[in-house]
């Protein structure tokens, strides 16, 4: 049996890592999700995990998550039946991931709406280039770079540039930023940046939030992130 390609033990802080957010797996393979769920999560990213098809067509639907990794050899609902059923519903960005390599069913999932297509088995980097591509272009970014007033953030690295001076952000701080920044202008609520940077599994604790921004703040200066009393947080468009 095949195994997922990939050396996420060993990268570090300062390798290529995705753009964090949280997302949703649909695989009914335990071995290749679990191993799968594990990459993902030390490169910083929140991950759901469905284990078949009417499972993860159900939580598709609720439209929580940033982009969706879809196989197709699904039980209860094939990959193919969830692409058609989302087709004409507002769906996140599908990344199909599957065994099937014949030309055939890659046009077959790219026509019934898949954004794009890997073919198992296949290293974790190449998958971490696929989604931080979809992600440009579901956020309409024609590069990585974010920037807001004085800070600019590279989702490939995690380096924060700020005043001329880059450092490299933790996973956490890393998520927490990157919410902040993908949306400049916005406040965001503490429920709304927790369900960014935590999955289903994953233990919500009460403070973690504060305790990043805090960081962030006491770094960077007050004005790069701003409370809102009573609301949340918001980073300043640039040139604001």
């Amino acid at each position: 049996m095949w195994q997922l390609e990939f050396a996420a033990p060993h990268i570090s802080h300062r390798a290529i890592f995705p753009e964090t957010m949280r997302l949703l797996l649909i695989e009914d393979d335990p071995m290749f999700g679990k191993a799968l769920v594990r990459g993902l999560k030390r490169n910083g990213m929140a991950v759901d995990w469905a284990r078949d098809g009417q499972d993860g067509y159900a939580a598709l639907q609720r439209a929580e998550h940033a982009i969706t990794l879809l196989d197709i050899g699904l039980p209860g609902m094939t990959g193919f039946e969830i692409l058609k059923a989302a087709r004409n519903k507002k769906a996140s960005p599908i990344l199909v991931i599957t065994a099937r390599d014949r030309v055939e069913d890659m046009v077959t999932g790219l026509d019934l709406g898949a954004d794009d297509y890997i073919v198992k088995p296949f290293e974790l980097r190449a998958l971490l280039a696929r989604i931080r591509a979809i992600m440009r272009r579901a956020n309409d970014r024609s590069h990585s770079l974010m920037s807001s007033k004085e800070i600019t953030l590279d989702p490939s690295t995690h380096v924060a540039t700020f005043r001329g001076i880059q450092s490299t952000l933790s996973a956490r701080e890393f998520s927490v930023m990157y919410a902040l920044m993908e949306r400049p202008g916005t406040i965001l609520s503490r429920s709304q940046i927790e369900s960014r940077i935590y999955g289903w599994s994953d233990e919500v604790q009460s403070n973690a939030v504060d305790v990043v921004i805090h960081g962030l703040r006491k770094r960077y200066g007050k004005d790069i992130i701003r409370n809102i009393r009573g609301a949340g947080w918001i980073v300043t468009k640039s040139g604001s």
